[in-house]
């Protein structure tokens, strides 16, 4: 699940952390690099556990309304279509994620409140009503309702992502990520799998764990070089004038474009300039852009850097 660029994003944050905090112990800032890395993980599985939360309220209130002294009709023959999603029983019964919240001990028992909210958004939709109403009780069409929700109630959520800030600080910048991973495996399940159906792994492979360990550690080892290669390409600067944070994304940059061959400098230079983008002042984009790629000519017309 954990991408290369989450990885680029946990980076700068930890490496901007090492410098910070004054306490420069490279082994202890590359365990604190894949903790990050972890908690993004859990933070997955927390958010797939939420449908399943929200599933569970339903039947609650199915339940509740049957258990009343004088129950209406309505109430004793309920529409029980959404709490019987198919999508949601498969995840509910997921193996992987059985497992992940006996581990971890992470429930949503201590947040009803906001299932509660959640659950009274999506019941007053039109993509609820929707799908109560029609006749189609595909599976597809179980896991396609989720999708939707999904989409409209949870990838964009002021109160869920404060509640998520509350619970963890390594989740503030986590989630526009971990969403588009988090749609990604609605879109995979399969009901011929069941309970077996995989969610996806904590990294796609051993080849981006060692893309992590070694930009980190060249970001740090080397920075003494990437920060001449910036001094030298801001002549009308001093360094001391740069952002810190420009400093530290073109110093995570050069690790990248002198440390892995097969990685296109254009791409490593669109990834750190969209996170100059967002993380720094609103002109680092362009500052950083220029610079590293002033810093590009200068490596390649030197010999030093040969890929495109």
């Amino acid at each position: 699940m954990i991408n290369r660029v989450l990885i680029r994003l946990k980076l700068i944050q930890i490496v901007y952390a090492y410098y910070q905090n004054g306490n420069k112990n490279l082994d202890a800032g590359e365990k604190e690099l894949f903790f990050s890395l972890s908690k993004a993980y859990d933070l997955y599985n927390y958010l797939l556990m939420l449908m399943v939360a929200v599933t569970r309220f339903a039947q609650k209130r199915i339940d509740a309304a049957k258990a009343k002294l004088a129950p209406t009709p309505e109430e004793l023959n309920p529409n029980t279509k959404f709490a019987d999603n198919q999508f949601a029983a498969q995840l509910e019964v997921n193996k992987q994620l059985a497992e992940y919240a006996s581990n971890q001990k992470r429930t949503w028992n201590d947040e009803e409140d906001f299932v509660k909210s959640l659950y009274e958004s999506i019941v007053a939709s039109d993509i609820y009503k929707e799908y109560m109403e029609s006749a189609d009780h595909s599976y597809e069409a179980d896991r396609e309702l989720w999708r939707k929700l999904y989409k409209t109630f949870i990838f964009n959520n002021e109160k869920l992502d404060s509640l998520l800030e509350d619970q963890s600080l390594y989740w503030n910048d986590d989630k526009e990520v971990v969403d588009t991973f988090v749609l990604k495996t609605i879109k995979r399940f399969d009901p011929k799998n069941g309970a077996n159906q995989e969610l996806l792994p904590e990294f796609k492979d051993e080849e981006d764990q060692e893309f992590a360990r070694r930009l980190f550690r060249r970001t740090i080892l080397n920075a003494d070089y990437y920060r001449h290669l910036i001094s030298e390409n801001i002549r009308n600067w001093d360094l001391d004038r740069v952002a810190f944070m420009d400093v530290i994304i073109m110093q995570c940059a050069l690790a990248e474009i002198l440390s892995f061959p097969n990685i296109p400098v254009s791409v490593t230079l669109n990834e750190y300039v969209d996170i100059a983008k967002v993380y720094s002042t609103h002109k680092s984009g362009s500052f950083v852009n220029g610079t590293l790629d002033g810093i590009v000519k200068v490596l390649k017309n030197e010999g030093k850097l040969t890929k495109n």
